[in-house]
């Protein structure tokens, strides 16, 4: 029969004079885990590239040990904080010096959306997720694609959105659920979004090509006009 002894999984073998130890270990590496993340000038998560979690990951790894193993030293994982900062500092230095470092290290921005529509020329990037990119332009204020004429994923995962005037805002994919429906084409006789892609065709094309002339789907939406509200 399948027995677990919760006491000895938990307390059995546990000294109990190292507990204090582990008290200071942990205060000490997490003050250092602090400092060394303040030291390298990031001020939140959103600000993280793939590199700089790879640094902290690393840093993480170097601090766990010595928080709770007596025969860890603390001064190992400074000196693993040490070498691990002056690795992050030295090749952060050569990307502000080279692109093609800064490429290597941190990616390369991606055009998200363009002239009102998405850039289908990216949608096989292993970053491209449609349902991200609707709630972080949803997040600005974004009710649909025909208010964005240049909307570019940044290396840090932010967007930075560059919105057409009032007077230019055109026929776009709706982005918020309850509009992202596809449409009735036997009852709905107006503008039409294709849910792929975001372009805009007239009822009429759609029913006679049925599908979408820019990404070849089928899928259509009631596309929005309306005007961005601040």
């Amino acid at each position: 029969m399948f027995y677990i002894d919760i006491k000895n999984l938990l307390i059995e073998s546990m000294e109990w004079h190292f507990i204090g130890e582990i008290i200071v270990r942990t205060a000490i590496m997490f003050l250092m885990i602090v400092l060394v993340l303040r030291l390298s000038g990031k001020r939140g998560v959103r600000q993280l590239t793939l590199f700089e979690v790879a640094i902290i990951l690393g840093l993480g790894s170097a601090a766990g040990d010595p928080m709770f193993q007596e025969d860890v030293p603390i001064f190992h994982a400074l000196v693993v904080f040490a070498v691990v900062m002056t690795i992050y500092k030295t090749l952060t230095w050569l990307a502000s010096k080279s692109l093609s470092v800064h490429r290597i290290l941190e990616g390369r921005e991606m055009t998200v959306v363009e002239n009102g529509m998405f850039d289908v020329k990216k949608e096989k990037d292993n970053d491209f997720s449609t349902m991200e990119f609707f709630a972080e332009l949803r997040n600005q204020s974004v009710e649909h694609l025909g208010q964005i004429r240049t909307a570019v994923l940044e290396t840090d995962g932010t967007m930075s959105v560059l919105f057409y005037a009032d007077e230019d805002v055109k026929f776009g994919l709706p982005l918020f659920p309850e509009a992202y429906q596809e449409a009735d084409l036997s009852t709905y006789t107006g503008v039409l979004a294709c849910m792929h892609c975001g372009n805009i065709q007239q009822h009429d094309t759609v029913l006679k090509n049925r599908v979408c002339s820019r990404c070849k789907h089928d899928k259509w939406a009631i596309a929005l006009n309306t005007i961005r509200k601040a």
